[in-house]
């Protein structure tokens, strides 16, 4: 439902984006008849939109609640369907206005769009009007996240996690003689990750005497490597950080970082790309990294790194597919994979970057395929890619 619900949202914006061509949807659908439908399509929309919050809950108790969205989504499917055809059909008039076709079958094909639009707006606002049978309540959506930012307090006392509380210090002392250590509390909603960091930050204090430095902050589910860095020099200095440079907040962190030992906790992560990450601990790797390896791993490693020829892009790629693979046949796969023979000349394509290629997911394959058909530089509009 949830994927509902940010189709919907992205619709809607997109919808708004397109209806602006309003000249193009008088061509197809007529002024008075194209402006009236375009108004109605907007308030059925936005009228659908603030239920949905409220339907997501109640659908699982509910089967009357689940077919109105499963019908909204398919409603909106055909409105954005529609749209597209309209506007296309619009770019094309304008030359067959000086051409052989006839003013009459023009008309006839306008009709029919006409209908069609007038119905699936329609459906819309009759989906919209039965909230009230299906005690639906409006809950307006906004741009700012749903989820309250975490804190370093505890709320209460922590009861029944004592074993976790021990695996969770263990661990940290075991990476203790590391220059930098990264480590990840992962699981499902509910199952108190911040509860337990919480507990750790504030009250193991024989383990929390050895930093000099310390800082809580929260991520939340858009991760800005500016704003983030500028969060940590607040949470060290205690008070607003007034620069924006990013440079110059990388370095001004990188100097509070400086020989200092530290424990800085990053709360409510969901993102997980790579390059952004890899900006922002940057100041975090001013004294290197000597995290344990397995010695065989290792040593594949750097045979894979003398097939990249040199070439940073390739063991960059490689690195990424790697990290995520901890069998050691894995990795050895890779390193005696018959690709690297391939001929670049022949093939148009780095063979480490064809190895990787075929390590991705099928899904993601035939999305790299239908980026890969258009020209060098082209530009590509987000939701137009997204709707392809």
């Amino acid at each position: 439902m949830a994927k509902i619900k940010a189709f919907l949202n992205g619709f809607i914006n997109t919808v708004f984006e397109r209806l602006l061509t309003t000249d193009a949807i008088n061509l197809v659908l007529g002024k008075k008849l194209g402006s009236d439908l375009v108004e109605r399509l907007k308030t059925a929309l936005l009228g659908a939109e603030v239920l949905v919050a409220d339907a997501e809950m109640k659908q699982f108790g509910n089967p009357l609640v689940r077919k109105w969205l499963d019908s909204l989504r398919d409603a909106v499917y055909c409105a954005e369907d529609l749209l597209d055809t309209v506007l296309a059909k619009a770019a094309t008039q304008k030359e067959e206005s000086s051409s052989w076709w006839s003013p009459s079958f023009l008309v006839k094909r306008d009709r029919e769009m006409v209908e069609k639009m007038e119905g699936v707006v329609r459906r819309i606002e009759d989906l919209g009007k039965q909230k009230d049978f299906l005690g639906l309540e409006k809950i307006p959506t906004g741009g700012s996240s749903w989820r309250t930012p975490s804190t370093s307090l505890v709320r209460g006392n922590v009861y029944g996690r004592e074993d976790d509380k021990k695996a969770l210090v263990k661990m940290l002392k075991d990476n203790n003689e590391h220059h930098l250590s990264v480590m990840a509390i992962v699981g499902i909603g509910g199952v108190d990750k911040t509860t337990l960091v919480q507990w750790l930050y504030n009250n193991e204090e024989e383990f929390m005497k050895g930093f000099d430095l310390k800082a809580w902050v929260c991520v939340l589910e858009k991760f800005e490597v500016v704003e983030t860095t500028r969060n940590v020099i607040k949470q060290i200095h205690g008070s607003t950080c007034s620069l924006d440079d990013f440079d110059l907040l990388q370095n001004a962190l990188k100097k509070e970082l400086s020989n200092k030992k530290f424990f800085i906790v990053l709360d409510d992560v969901w993102s997980d790309d790579g390059d952004k990450w890899s900006d922002f601990m940057t100041p975090f790797q001013q004294n290197g990294n000597k995290g344990k390896s397995n010695g065989r791993a290792a040593l594949i490693g750097r045979k894979i790194v003398k097939k990249c020829d040199g070439l940073p892009l390739a063991a960059e790629t490689l690195g990424r597919l790697l990290r995520t693979k901890h069998d050691v046949e894995e990795w050895n796969k890779i390193l005696m994979s018959h690709i690297w023979e391939f001929s670049v000349e022949k093939s148009k394509i780095i063979p480490a970057l064809l190895i990787s290629y075929f390590h991705l997911s099928p899904y993601l394959k035939r999305c790299f395929v239908s980026c890969a058909l258009f020209p060098k530089d082209y530009e590509f509009k987000k939701d137009e890619l997204i709707l392809l």
